[in-house]
C-alpha cells in the first residue's frame, strides 16, 4: 500500500477574509477527514507575502490539524529556519509535539526566496550560519538544561514528549544542507530525487562519525486530484493548477531542485508534463506510485471540488489497496 499524503497549503489567489477563512477550516476537516481514513500524513509549507496568500503560518495551522486529529502525522515541510526565532520556535514544536504525542514532523530549509528575508529583515547572505545556530539551538533546548545561547545562559521548557527530541530533518538540495545534516547527525530531506547527493550525506555521516537516514522523494512524485471525469475537471479547474505550478516556478531558480517543478505554460502542457495528475480511481490505481500526494485544493481548487476529489479517493481507492495482497 503507498504512503498517502494530503497537501495543504492554503492557496487562494484574491481570496477575501471570508472566503479564507472557510478554506482554512475546510482544510481542517478535511485533515481529520483524512486521519478517520488511514491516511499517513497532512503535509504543509511556509512562504511569505505571497499575493495568492500562501500559507504563511505553518506550526499554527499543523497546531489545529493536530488538534482535530488522532494518529496522522503532519510535516512541516519546509520551514525556513533563518526566519525564526531559534529559542521560540524551541518552544512551539516542543509544545505541539507534546500535544500531539510526536506526530509533528519538522524539515528545516532555508528557503530560496530573498524577499522572505527582506520581509523579516534577515540577511539573505547569512542564511547558512543562521540556520547552523537555529539547529544546534534546537537540539540543545530540548534536552531541558541549561546551555549557553549568543553569550548568555538559556534554558527552554517544558522538555519535548519525543525522545531524544522531535522529528528533525534538514531539507535542501545543496551539498552544504548534506553537511549539515550530516555534522549534526540529522536525517536527510533531499528537495528532489537526488541520488548523488544522498551518497554524499552517506559519506559525510562516514567522515564526522555520525548517524542519519535520508527520507528522499520518489523519482516521480506527481500531485494528485480524484475525479470521475478528468477531461471535465481539467477543463474547469485546470487554471487553478497552472496559477500554483507557474507561482513555484517562478521562485525557482536555475540551482534550486524540487520534487515538484513545472515548465508549464497552459493547461494543456501541464496536463501533458504529468506533475500535477487527475485521474479516476482506476488510473490511480494503475500508476504503480508507492507514494500518493493529494492536493485537493491546489491553486485555490473550489472547497466542493476539493471535498469531491478527496472523497473519492478515501472511498474508491484506498479500499481496494487494502485488498490486495501483502
Amino acid at each position: 500500500m503507498p504512503v498517502t499524503v494530503v497537501r495543504l497549503n492554503l492557496v487562494e489567489p484574491g481570496a477575501t477574509p471570508a472566503s479564507l477563512s472557510a478554506r482554512y477550516r475546510a482544510a481542517v476537516e478535511m485533515a481529520a477527514y483524512a486521519d478517520e481514513r488511514g491516511i499517513s500524513t497532512v503535509q504543509t509549507e511556509e512562504h511569505h507575502g505571497v499575493a495568492d496568500n500562501w500559507l504563511p503560518s505553518p506550526f499554527t495551522f499543523a497546531g489545529a490539524v493536530l488538534g482535530a486529529t488522532k494518529n496522522i502525522a503532519v510535516t512541516v515541510s519546509a520551514v525556513i529556519g533563518p526566519l525564526h526565532d531559534p529559542l521560540r520556535l524551541a518552544e512551539d514544536i516542543a509544545v505541539l509535539d507534546l500535544l500531539s504525542g510526536g506526530r509533528l514532523v519538522t524539515v528545516a530549509g532555508i528557503g530560496y526566496r530573498p524577499e522572505e528575508y527582506a520581509l523579516f529583515g534577515v540577511d539573505w547572505h547569512r542564511r547558512g550560519r543562521l540556520q547552523d545556530e537555529l539547529l544546534e539551538t534546537l537540539l540543545k533546548a530540548w534536552t531541558g538544561e541549561e546551555f549557553t545561547y549568543r553569550g548568555r545562559t538559556a534554558r527552554v521548557t517544558p522538555r519535548p514528549y519525543s525522545d531524544p527530541h522531535p522529528l528533525l530533518l534538514v531539507g535542501g538540495s545543496s551539498k552544504a544542507a548534506a553537511r549539515r545534516a550530516a555534522r549534526l547527525g540529522l536525517p536527510f530531506f533531499p528537495s528532489a530525487h537526488l541520488p548523488d547527493l544522498e551518497a554524499y550525506y552517506k559519506e559525510r555521516l562516514t567522515e564526522y562519525g555520525t548517524e542519519g537516514w535520508t527520507m528522499m522523494p520518489a523519482a516521480e512524485t506527481p500531485l494528485l486530484h480524484l475525479s470521475e471525469d478528468p477531461d471535465r475537471s481539467w477543463e474547469r479547474y485546470g487554471e487553478h493548477l497552472l496559477h500554483e505550478a507557474r507561482t513555484y516556478a517562478s521562485w525557482q531558480s536555475g540551482d534550486i531542485r524540487s520534487a515538484v517543478r513545472s515548465a508549464a505554460r497552459t493547461v494543456d502542457e501541464l496536463r501533458a508534463e504529468g506533475v500535477y495528475r487527475i485521474l479516476t480511481p482506476d488510473d490511480c490505481l494503475g500508476q504503480g506510485l508507492d507514494h500518493h500526494v493529494l492536493h485537493p485544493l491546489a491553486g485555490g481548487m473550489p472547497v466542493d471540488e476539493g471535498w469531491r476529489g478527496l472523497k473519492l479517493y478515501c472511498e474508491a481507492v484506498l479500499p481496494r489497496f487494502r485488498d490486495l495482497p501483502a
